[in-house]
């Protein structure tokens, strides 16, 4: 098991790929709002979608979904009653920046009133501003 690195800085600065294209699927769920997902407001999400998906094609498991968010920062928290100072506190959870722009999620294999279902039911789950990209 690895050690986890306690990180002072937001984000990495360099993207990896571009994250504002769709890559694999057909539709593409594109943030609009700068916002902070951890992980496990991430897999709530993934679970939602996952469920709803089912739902929409009959319990057929045809369609593909992919989720192109990485976690990239560690948060930190200390004890209530510790006193200042003596370093950083340990990480509770991980987290991931979400800038505009972004590409969220990516669907394939679904038709287009079945995306339009499932956006509007996200949309009422999400805490940040999304659009659909085709």
């Amino acid at each position: 098991m690895f050690k986890e690195k306690k990180t002072h800085n937001k984000y990495s600065l360099k993207l990896k790929q571009s994250n504002h294209i769709l890559k694999y699927g057909r539709f593409g769920i594109k943030s609009v709002s700068f916002n902070r997902l951890t992980l496990n407001q991430l897999n709530a999400l993934k679970w939602i979608i996952s469920k709803k998906l089912k739902v929409l094609t009959n319990n057929r498991k045809h369609f593909r979904f992919w989720t192109l968010l990485s976690m990239n920062l560690t948060l930190t928290k200390f004890n209530i009653e510790s006193r200042m100072g003596k370093g950083k506190g340990s990480i509770y959870t991980h987290a991931v920046y979400i800038k505009p722009g972004m590409i969220l999620f990516e669907f394939d294999n679904i038709t287009e009133q079945q995306m339009k279902n499932l956006f509007d039911y996200i949309l009422k789950k999400i805490s940040l501003k999304v659009k659909l990209i085709k």
